[in-house]
């Protein structure tokens, strides 16, 4: 009988040749890759920003930033000019909590890039009142209770400002009856309007009735 036959392999000398045989055929692999690692270019590194200048007149003061092209109004607002009552809540134009008046219109900050708005007028929460002199809506909130944890306030405050400047202008809404006709000022009408901005305490009512009250639809 020929010897080969009488050698037996055992499980444990099977897997350590295994493992050996794998080893081996990998190796050529990982030495050709590190081969090539060493020969390659480097990685190409990230550009810098690219800057530029941008003046505003932020509640009536006149402001001129140098600024990364790509940075929203909003941080323009709270990292650069520190008017930290604008706030920054879901950073997706969803919530609102970012409103400012821009030109006479409101807007979602977040949305937009201060690059956007040379020489715009601008008006935050701070702009429209202060401590010792708050604007008919602040007074209205504080009366009607208009706000909880107070987050989306300010821009609540800054689009109930501007909802009542569109009805006045006839500007229509969703549930505006007639589009050819001035909306007039009711529930119906300023909850649509105020929609785009969420209070997650849910003081809605309230705030309806504080802007009711500046409107002077009611006492």
């Amino acid at each position: 009988m020929d010897e080969l036959s009488n050698v037996r392999i055992s499980r444990r000398d099977m897997l350590i040749v295994s493992a050996l045989s794998a080893t081996a055929a990998h190796a050529p692999v990982a030495a050709q890759n590190r081969a090539d690692t060493g020969t390659s270019s480097a990685a190409p590194q990230t550009p810098p920003p690219v800057t530029t200048g941008v003046t505003l007149k932020v509640n009536g003061r006149p402001q001129t930033l140098q600024l990364d092209t790509r940075t929203t109004l909003l941080d323009a607002l709270r990292e650069h000019l520190h008017q930290n009552g604008t706030k920054k809540g879901c950073d997706h134009g969803q919530c609102g909590a970012c409103t400012v008046i821009v030109n006479g219109r409101r807007i979602n900050s977040c949305l937009s890039l201060a690059v956007m708005h040379e020489g715009d007028e601008v008006t935050t929460i701070e702009g429209l009142g202060q401590a010792e002199q708050l604007h008919p809506m602040q007074a209205a909130f504080i009366k009607h209770d208009g706000f909880q944890c107070g987050y989306c306030t300010p821009g609540q405050i800054c689009s109930a400002v501007s909802v009542l400047q569109e009805i006045k202008q006839g500007i229509p809404s969703h549930v505006s009856g007639d589009l050819t006709v001035a909306p007039l000022l009711s529930d119906a009408e300023i909850r649509e309007r105020m929609s785009g901005n969420i209070c997650r305490c849910g003081a809605y009512s309230n705030i309806l009735d504080a802007i009711n009250e500046v409107a002077g639809s009611k006492p």
